[in-house]
């Protein structure tokens, strides 16, 4: 399929929905079972033949079994190159994943607006609720033997869940301006964040000045095919495992999609506020740099995030030009040493990592949400 065609059928793709999912979940909601089945997503580490599912009411545990098929094309080649990926960059790829990709998220106005009207993701604990239910995601892709346990694609078959909440709760508010978002994350939406989380990665790590071999690049396309498929998404909208292909569509793309809105803007701001307490005195503007340099300039100011005085001096480094990182090095608190050449964004990306460790733990155990949760309310006070 050329990267046209494709970009056809992704229209078609914003009126669809993930009717399976829905119509379970929709059940889940009338009948008040919601929490009690976001209790025993806690019980459930792995999707595989021999996974006890006796405890979940049944069309859930039908619903469970029919999902643990892999995708039709999925092979051990597949799963050694995405390995292969992570064990190369998984500390720095889920830092940029959860802070690059999440504000990459807020730039589509409908993902924007979706996340901030949907209940405690929009409210004060928004940040660590929404990391809450990407870290566990981002932490399980590049786990040793994710993708061949089932641990991975438990976790994303509930984050499709966790997708149809939110689209049963919009339908049910009866607020929803279908003409205008069309359906609440549809195929579209589940799509560019697949493009967010991969290629737009990617092309931040190449900003940034890392190394990224052609096989490795391959092997996250791979990872973010697996996990598109077991998002519900139908194999004629699923990203293509070649990384070319799916930087050409999401370079064709990207401008249509992405936008400054007062949604985004504010969903940014908090996000980097909260990333603030985590991070080691000083490191802040060399952290926020960062995320600009990998972002480029045109979409970090769509996202509102504030420039400084490291952001020109950092894109030079990371290019490797022979200029000195003391500044650098001394916001970050280290000592200021002179080095010619040097790219300082691998300094702060290995602070940045160590602290996002941080952030991540807090997402994965504040108010003991260590798995997505459903959602069952909607926030009337945006």
């Amino acid at each position: 399929m050329t990267t046209a065609t494709f970009a056809a059928e992704l229209e078609a793709a914003n009126k669809v929905g993930d009717p399976e999912a829905d119509e379970l979940v929709s059940g889940l909601i009338d009948n008040g079972e919601i929490d009690g089945v976001n209790a025993l997503f806690r019980t459930i580490g792995t999707l595989g033949p021999n996974q006890d599912l006796s405890q979940l009411p049944p069309r859930l545990a039908e619903f469970l079994k029919k999902a643990v098929a892999p995708p039709t094309d999925w092979s051990e080649a597949d799963v050694k190159a995405a390995e292969s990926f992570f064990a190369h960059h998984h500390g720095e790829v889920s830092m940029l994943q959860g802070t690059v990709g999440l504000i990459g998220t807020y730039l589509s106005p409908t993902g924007a607006f979706t996340l901030r009207s949907t209940g405690r993701l929009g409210g004060v604990e928004g940040p660590g609720r929404r990391l809450s239910q990407s870290s566990r995601l981002f932490i399980d892709m590049g786990n040793k033997n994710a993708m061949r346990d089932g641990s991975l694609a438990s976790t994303v078959t509930k984050v499709r869940m966790v997708h149809a909440s939110v689209r049963q709760l919009h339908k049910k508010s009866g607020v929803w301006d279908y003409a205008k978002w069309g359906e609440p994350v549809s195929q579209k939406y589940t799509t560019g964040a697949a493009c967010v989380f991969s290629t737009q990665i990617l092309q931040g790590m190449k900003n940034l000045g890392l190394d990224v071999s052609k096989n490795d690049a391959h092997g996250f396309m791979c990872a973010w095919h697996y996990v598109s498929h077991y998002l519900g998404t139908p194999e004629k909208w699923l990203l293509p495992k070649n990384a070319d292909d799916v930087e050409a569509l999401w370079n064709q793309e990207r401008d249509k999609e992405w936008k400054k809105t007062d949604d985004g803007v504010f969903m940014t701001e908090q996000a980097i506020d909260f990333y603030r307490k985590f991070l080691p005195p000083g490191a802040h503007d060399a952290y926020v740099a960062m995320v600009r340099t990998a972002l480029t300039d045109k979409y970090a100011d769509m996202a509102g995030l504030k420039k400084s005085v490291l952001d020109a001096a950092g894109k030079v480094l990371a290019g490797g030009h022979g200029l000195v990182s003391g500044t650098a090095g001394g916001l970050l608190g280290g000592a200021a040493k002179e080095a010619v050449g040097v790219n300082p964004y691998k300094e702060i990306l290995g602070i940045g990592s160590k602290a996002f460790n941080e952030v991540e733990r807090y997402a994965l155990t504040h108010d003991a949400d260590d798995q997505p949760q459903m959602h069952q309310e909607l926030d009337d006070n945006r």
